[in-house]
């Protein structure tokens, strides 16, 4: 999916909503588990009820690794139900030297390799370019970069001051070097809404993939406030929010209205803004 693509699926849907699929054995309702597949039978539900309020999905690699085969057999089918008109983002926060990076890369984005072929991957960037390149090296791709997150952790090493400002700008201003803002998004928690206004003086073209709005508190109309660009520019992300909403027979439905109380937020900012 272009960046075009992506923007006008934005106007289209009057949502910048992205659905995260962590599905959990261990708290998805216990009916799906008679299904040969419960997490692919979680996840399709999930996916028709909520395919028109988001123009994301977000699988979490770890949520299916932890299964083994059929963990990794449940996200290729997961893959493949995807709706096309939707970005396809594998959130697997590689970082690693270049071979091994591009092996990742086939992993996730040569469907002939994998069975996979996401439209983006998320990225930890602290082995430098050579981590990074090898997804840029396929077309059409999206390289989704950690900058600055919402954990309490990201105090010990994202805030380290350097020559070149925080390390998290550090990274933003090499990273804006390998690729334009065509290619390249960045992760930046929502429970850093005041730092936005920053990061825009550095990435004032990228997307901004945000999680941390719902579960984890974050404030849309504050993240719409400081990091809303004139093409949205962002993809809030939530997950625990939505495909939790419920553990009985009517998760879907549930799931469909928490996404839905979201797109129409959105839609209310998209306006505001003048987007549509």
């Amino acid at each position: 999916m272009s960046r075009q693509d992506l923007i006008d699926q934005i106007k289209q849907k009057r949502t910048f909503l992205c659905v995260g699929l962590d599905t959990d054995l261990d708290k998805i309702p216990a009916f799906l588990h008679d299904h040969e597949d419960p997490i692919f039978e979680f996840n399709k539900r999930i996916i028709d009820a909520t395919r028109d309020l988001c123009v994301a999905y977000k699988p979490n690699a770890a949520f299916y690794e932890t299964y083994g085969v059929k963990g990794l057999q449940a996200l290729t089918r997961t893959y493949e139900y995807l709706p096309k008109d939707c970005l396809s983002i594998i959130d697997a926060k590689r970082g690693d030297i270049g071979n091994t990076s591009d092996r990742y890369a086939r992993a996730f984005f040569d469907e002939q390799s994998g069975g996979m072929g996401f439209d983006a991957i998320t990225i930890t960037p602290y082995m430098g370019h050579d981590s990074v390149t090898p997804y840029l090296a396929y077309d059409g791709k999206w390289v989704i970069i950690l900058a600055l997150t919402s954990s309490i952790g990201s105090l010990d090493l994202q805030y380290l001051q350097t020559n070149k400002g925080f390390l998290y700008e550090a990274v933003i201003k090499k990273m804006n070097t390998l690729a334009g803002a065509d290619r390249i998004m960045y992760v930046v928690g929502a429970t850093k809404s005041t730092e936005f206004e920053n990061i825009r003086r550095y990435a004032p073209d990228n997307f901004l993939l945000v999680p941390g709005v719902g579960a984890q508190g974050g404030s849309l109309e504050d993240v719409c406030r400081y990091g809303m660009t004139k093409d949205c520019g962002l993809l809030v992300n939530a997950s625990r929010s939505i495909i939790y909403a419920s553990n009985g027979e009517d998760f879907a439905e549930a799931a469909r209205a928490e996404a839905l109380k979201l797109q129409q937020q959105m839609a209310e900012e998209l306006e505001k803004a003048g987007i549509i």
